[in-house]
């Protein structure tokens, strides 16, 4: 059973998620607060919530500016009014899903059975097991989630705040981390070669002294990642 806390400044709101969790028991409410800062105070005392409903929109302190307050975040489902915010609450990887308001029921499920199938450990999220074999990866693209198959990848590129994901029909330019991607990426398929680099290892070409090429790309191989990309090939 999760153990869930409310924070919403919406009496509402609190009500009707509160109703929710009562109907389903994977679910036990241990607390509830109309604001941020009341929930902090209480996760200070406490460390032993698995689920947050977290309102974004609150006087004073966001939900966002709430989030960024915690060193080691349970899973959180957004709530809010305003469906413009779905970009930027994905940033977070504690975030496991966005409930816009008003809340109805069957997405209230299924935001609960996916939060049922993931577990945050140390600010990294991982799926269950069942989940492993997923070969898709979605990106925020001009406020739309774009779909892309994993073995369409073939390599991507840090550029400063952003990454360039280049696949067989499309090049994209995603603002995230080398190693948030590289936690959503299977590691029997992706190798990072650089801290700049991570390639589609079924994808290379040729090696030499220290480059790959992939595709028509010429990849620098750092010395540190050498070893690992040789133990990767299949050599005569």
């Amino acid at each position: 059973m999760m153990k869930c806390l409310i924070i919403d400044d919406d009496a509402t709101a609190r009500l009707i998620i509160n109703q929710f969790c009562s109907n389903d028991n994977r679910l036990e409410v241990v607390e509830q607060f109309p604001s941020a800062i009341e929930g902090m105070k209480y996760l200070n005392q406490v460390d032993d919530v698995d689920l947050i409903f977290l309102d974004i929109h609150m006087p004073n302190f966001s939900g966002f500016d709430f989030i960024q307050t915690l060193k080691n975040p349970p899973k959180i489902i957004l709530t809010t009014s305003d469906k413009n915010f779905a970009i930027e609450a994905f940033e977070y990887d504690c975030v496991i899903d966005y409930l816009v308001k008003p809340i109805e029921l069957p997405r209230f499920q299924k935001a609960i059975e996916k939060a049922s199938k993931v577990t945050v450990k140390k600010n990294v999220v991982t799926v269950a097991k069942e989940d492993e074999s997923k070969d898709d990866l979605y990106v925020n693209i001009d406020r739309r989630l774009v779909k892309i198959g994993l073995a369409s990848i073939y390599l991507i590129e840090a550029k400063g705040d952003y990454i360039l994901i280049k696949t067989d029909t499309k090049n994209y330019t995603v603002h995230s981390t080398m190693k948030k991607i590289e936690n959503k990426l299977p590691a029997n398929l992706f190798l990072k070669v650089h801290r700049s680099f991570i390639i589609n290892t079924n994808e290379i070409i040729d090696i030499e002294d220290n480059s790959v090429l992939i595709r028509k790309d010429v990849v620098p191989v750092s010395r540190s990642n050498r070893t690992e990309l040789m133990t990767r090939l299949n050599l005569l």
